[in-house]
């Protein structure tokens, strides 16, 4: 399932904790494709805790709690880590991370969490929502099987890999446009990852934001920033995107088109998407701004200049899931759909 698709999933699934209808989820992927962040975003879109349990690196005794005497009793002192309504709130998200490299012996002490929220005496808060992650074995993590009866307590999911959700969450978080642009042009490389070689650097989601932060860091200084691209993202991608950059300097005035002047697109299909991606960017920093809406109708104008109208569609497909549907009230908007209708019609 689609990114976008699972964090609307996990979202009502939080919700549930309130009507009793929770039920535990758990998110299969391989490493790098956000499996976490998704989880991330729905406790940060509704303000609550997340208490990330790595759960490879705990044995059966830091889930239990430690036992203590009280007289002739044995008693259990319950983690701090747990979920506690007065320490964490009423409202949050227990999130077992890791739960497939958990060793059996740790993994058999989270059934009973899992499935009847409790743990002995412990019992989770009613509004805390139970949430896993793992990779699967062939993706040569350290991975055990996942006994029966833990699978049958959550709900499976499987994250796919999906351009667009990427570049949605990129622009939202200030990826740099290039690195955006890079991927528009060269989608097959948001994830490659082939466990057969087991890649120390591999092109994700997640390391592709560690590019983002080279490009950062070393992008003025051109003799490191190959090696620390490569470092990141692997050696193929690395020199790729640096590649990519390096021709940008042939990109058409950007400040012009955001002016509204004439301006040809570029021939190369390679600075098309790189010219896609900059006006996007730019649209981003200068929404809720008095100049936003001429800024957004001169980039919607020029998104008829791309020598293939598909690549139109796409930019204004980035810019509305970038800025949202303000993107309609534009004038410019109207004119753009009238002279792409045929396109749109056969698409669809």
């Amino acid at each position: 399932m689609r990114p976008a698709q699972l964090a609307a999933v996990l979202d009502q699934e939080f919700l549930g904790t309130r009507s009793g209808h929770h039920t535990p989820v758990m998110l299969w992927g391989p490493p790098g494709v956000g499996k976490s962040d998704i989880i991330r975003q729905v406790a940060e879109k509704h303000d609550v805790a997340l208490q990330d349990i790595r759960l490879s690196q705990m044995e059966p005794s830091d889930l239990r709690g430690i036992p203590f005497r009280s007289d002739d009793l044995v008693e259990w002192a319950v983690p701090a880590m747990l979920p506690d309504a007065e320490r964490h709130g009423p409202e949050g998200i227990l999130f077992l991370d890791e739960i497939t490299s958990a060793p059996p012996s740790v993994s058999a002490a989270a059934y009973q969490l899992i499935l009847d929220r409790r743990l002995g005496q412990y019992e989770v808060p009613d509004g805390w929502a139970i949430f896993a992650a793992g990779n699967r074995q062939g993706d040569r993590g350290v991975t055990y099987t996942m006994p029966a009866p833990l699978a049958n307590r959550f709900s499976h999911y499987e994250v796919d890999i999906n351009l667009d959700d990427w570049v949605a969450w990129a622009y939202m978080n200030g990826i740099d446009d290039r690195v955006i642009g890079f991927l528009r042009f060269r989608p097959e490389m948001l994830f490659d990852f082939d466990p057969a070689h087991n890649p120390v650097a591999f092109p994700s989601p997640r390391s592709w934001e560690f590019a983002h932060r080279a490009v950062q860091k070393f992008g003025d200084q051109p003799s490191l920033l190959t090696g620390s691209l490569q470092a990141c993202v692997g050696p193929a991608a690395g020199i790729e995107l640096a590649a990519f950059m390096s021709s940008l300097d042939q990109l058409p005035d950007i400040e012009a088109i955001l002016r509204g002047e004439e301006v040809n697109a570029p021939k190369e299909i390679d600075l098309q998407y790189a010219v896609a991606s900059t006006l996007v960017g730019h649209a981003i920093r200068v929404k809720g701004s008095d100049e936003a809406a001429s800024i957004t109708g001169n980039i919607l104008r020029y998104a008829n200049r791309f020598p293939q109208r598909e690549m139109g569609v796409m930019l204004v497909s980035d810019l509305q899931r970038a800025i949202g549907n303000d993107i309609f009230d534009i004038p410019e908007f109207a004119d753009w759909a009238d002279a792409i209708a045929d396109v749109m019609i056969y698409s669809d």
